[in-house]
């Protein structure tokens, strides 16, 4: 929200100077995101008059100038404006002097070898407006010498806050100056709404038919207005608010909702055929808005229509074929009440916003329609002349009388700030609540976000000062502090510490995907009903997308190397599941002299990562099953999972589908995996310690089997059959060979395995090794396998 500091003081009655203000607004919850002082911008530019004008000797497009600037003898400077000639004055820009529009600083230049002792400038050049055909031109009597920001007028700062959505009051400038006065800062000046009484009926009928959708619809006519060009007191407000003038009718009316909050229309009568209506749309119908586009309807949406058309996106946008021209000579004001919420899905299906959208979907103040009427129609007789109707009122606005039985003592309860009785009356009563003696509070019809106690003693303490809210430490109790984190969180703490520990960087992504993202993973079983966007619509069903998105802006930014994990949470039909997930994307290993070409990731890189993290949160890593991928965001061959037993699925890793990168964009191999943190087994707990470590008497003995199993076989399968068959000797199973080829039968494979043996309190003899081997040949067997020769 953005406004002037004269207009601020049309409203606020104060002798506080800029820098107290702004700090007010923080201070009471608007906080302060920029001021934008021209003074100060413009402070070194001089009004200047140019004595001469000559051809440049080394440019046809070029003159050489000699410049009045009001100070000492002319200055010598080198132009390229077209309409630079002798006589002109302009504004001038002395060496040191910085230049906002081109972001450079003066200084003595020579220009094709002529040296130029500072520059003439354009509009665009002192960000005024885009105009740069050529310098700025002023009157001829304008005093040579001056300050041209002073001279112009160019003095007014601008000032822009950041609404919180639940402050719609604060969304005209009268608002703030309601909440400054009662920080202290001035005195609300009274409202001035004027009585303008009607001179005929009004010729139109204006009715509702939506009630729901618009329960008030106020509206007259005013006919024999002139539209025209805007006075230079309303352009300049709206220009400085970042408003382009459009004609003096639309400009009172964008002036009225950003001085009130209050947002209006203009329609031209001459377009209208029949009655004014507030309906539901019609399927298939359409709108052609103020914006260009054209918007397909159905009957959710709430449209302002006549006998023929439909004419405005109630609440939203405008028309163009209603619109108000430098032809009209009548005109409809509209001041209407539309439902927020109904006002918020309209706009998210249509993906349409607007400065009026964001007002009514926060709630603007129902008893304001009459009023907010009124001052329009002044402001149109005032600037475009013209006869004013009779108003007609359609529906009721949402007047409802909302109250509060209050207690005082809440503050210091809830807040921890002890404030006196009288203080909070007062505090209560100059941001328009009213309150009599028994504390009965009436709730202002501008604060629809006031709901309980709480948000009154939320307004007494931020008006009061939350600076002044004491720091109370909490009681200690005595003894040792007990542990307060629960086991999930230890566990997200270690997995987290271990993922930054091998390389991986954090990442936090938003929760929200959209609905084209969510379906790539199985698509979203949560959908927000108010997001914040289309793209921001479903709840995450993976932290993939995210991390995807994150590694892509990183690649596109020249990251070569990708090391990404976040920590947080899976949102499925049943429940929310904490989850780690990581992307590995680029090159692992940058080429060099020994290497050759750069090294990218693969799915065993993925497979390290994942069960590393696995065994930080206590996984038992030595009974994980490596099996089929589950999801089809992975690439068949190159992806896999890691289970305890055919169902408990722990992580799942790999590299990811090309259809599933094309789907983000991102080009090259993308490795990714996700360790299903909830799966892991919790510990049991003994209620024993851990018995102290004693290492094996004796040394262990390995020896090594080269088996043949059919070609489809998992080597995983056999592994554990051999670490199985006798689980007191084998301590150690690991597959260290695959070899296929010569001496192999077709459609076979050879794994050879390292078998680790550790005896106990005496070495094995001959016999005892042959007992174990044999062993894991009648294991491997049972599976298919079979001992090579």
């Amino acid at each position: 929200m953005k406004f002037t500091l004269s207009w601020l003081k049309d409203h606020l009655d104060t002798e506080a100077s800029l820098d107290e203000i702004l700090v007010a607004l923080t201070q009471v919850g608007l906080e302060v995101e920029g001021v934008d002082d021209p003074a100060a911008k413009l402070g070194a530019f001089r009004i200047a008059r140019i004595l001469t004008a000559e051809r440049h000797p080394q440019a046809d497009k070029l003159q050489v100038l000699s410049v009045d600037t009001g100070e000492g003898d002319p200055l010598q400077v080198v132009c390229g404006a077209p309409n630079a000639r002798a006589g002109l004055v302009g504004v001038f820009g002395a060496p040191g002097t910085y230049v906002p529009g081109l972001d450079v600083t003066l200084k003595i230049a020579a220009i094709r070898g002529v040296e130029s002792r500072g520059m003439m400038c354009s509009m665009r050049e002192l960000e005024l407006s885009d105009a740069h055909e050529g310098i700025i031109e002023l009157p001829f009597d304008a005093p040579v010498g001056e300050a041209y920001a002073q001279w112009a007028g160019l003095t007014d700062p601008v000032i822009d806050i950041a609404i919180t959505p639940n402050r719609q009051d604060c969304m005209g400038v009268r608002g703030i100056a309601r909440d400054l006065a009662a920080a202290g800062l001035g005195e609300l000046k009274p409202l001035d709404v004027p009585a303008i009484r009607g001179g005929f009926p009004c010729p139109i009928d204006i009715r509702i038919e939506d009630a729901e959708g618009c329960p008030a619809y106020f509206g007259r006519v005013v006919r024999g207005v002139k539209n025209g060009a805007s006075p230079e007191w309303l352009a300049n407000r709206l220009k400085a608010v970042g408003q382009r003038p459009i004609s003096a009718l639309v400009d009172i009316t964008n002036y009225v909702m950003l001085d009130h909050g209050r947002p209006l229309h203009v329609y031209d009568l001459a377009t209208l055929k029949g009655a004014l209506v507030a309906r539901r749309a019609r399927d298939g119908e359409t709108v052609l808005a103020l914006n260009g586009k054209t918007y397909t309807l159905d009957p959710a949406i709430t449209v302002i229509a006549d006998d023929v058309d439909v004419h405005d996106l109630g609440g939203i946008m405008g028309g163009e074929h209603s619109g108000v021209t430098e032809t009209t000579t009548d005109v409809v004001i509209e001041c209407a009440y539309f439902t927020p919420e109904h006002i918020a899905r309209t706009g998210q299906k249509l993906g349409l916003t607007s400065d009026a959208r964001t007002r009514f979907e926060r709630g603007v103040d129902p008893a304001f329609l009459g009023d907010g009427l009124a001052i329009a129609t002044r402001l149109v007789q005032q600037l475009c002349g013209g006869e004013a109707s009779d108003v007609v009122e359609a529906g009721e606005p949402p007047l409802g009388v909302r109250t509060l039985r209050f207690d005082p003592n809440l503050t210091e309860q809830l807040a921890g700030l002890a404030v006196p009785a009288d203080r909070q009356r007062a505090i209560l009563s100059s941001l328009g609540f009213g309150v009599d003696a028994g504390w009965t509070v009436l709730i202002p019809s501008w604060r629809r976000d006031i709901d309980g106690l709480a948000d009154l003693v939320e307004e007494i303490v931020r008006i009061e000062g939350i600076d002044k809210v004491p720091s109370t430490p909490l009681p200690r109790a005595e003894g040792v502090a007990r542990p307060t984190a629960t086991p999930a969180q230890l566990v997200e703490r270690k997995v987290r510490r271990t993922a930054a520990a091998r390389g991986l960087n954090e990442a936090v992504t938003w929760s929200f995907v959209s609905e084209a993202e969510a379906q790539v993973f199985g698509g979203g079983a949560w959908t927000l009903a108010n997001p914040i966007s289309e793209d921001l619509k479903v709840m995450r069903p993976s932290l993939l997308p995210g991390l995807i998105a994150a590694a892509k802006r990183n690649a596109d930014r020249g990251a070569t190397a990708i090391r990404l994990f976040e920590v947080g949470r899976r949102y499925l039909a049943d429940a929310e599941r904490p989850t780690l997930g990581f992307v590995l994307a680029g090159d692992k290993a940058p080429r060099n002299w020994q290497g050759g070409r750069a090294q990218g990731f693969d799915a065993y890189d993925a497979k390290a990562e994942a069960i590393a993290i696995l065994a930080a949160a206590g996984a038992p890593v030595d009974r994980l099953q490596v099996m089929e991928p589950v999801s089809g965001v992975y690439h068949p061959g190159r992806s896999a999972t890691l289970r305890l037993g055919p169902k408990t699925v722990l992580a799942e890793f790999g590299e990811l589908h090309p259809s599933t990168t094309r789907a983000f964009d991102i080009d090259g191999t993308v490795i990714a995996g996700e360790i299903y943190l909830d799966a892991i087994p919790a510990k049991r707990a003994t209620g024993f310690m851990r018995t102290a470590y004693r290492p094996p008497a004796l040394q262990p003995v390995t020896r090594d089997f080269a088996f043949l199993v059919p070609a489809d076989r998992a080597a995983d399968e056999l592994v554990r059959a051999v670490k199985g068959a006798d689980k007191v000797a084998i301590i150690d199973a690991r597959l260290f060979d695959v070899f296929t080829g010569q001496g192999v039968p077709e459609g076979q494979k050879s794994l050879a395995i390292e078998v680790t043996l550790q005896p106990g309190d005496k070495s094995f003899t001959d016999a005892d090794l042959q007992a174990i081997a044999a062993k894991i040949v009648a294991a491997a067997t049972k599976i298919g396998a079979s001992l090579r020769g």
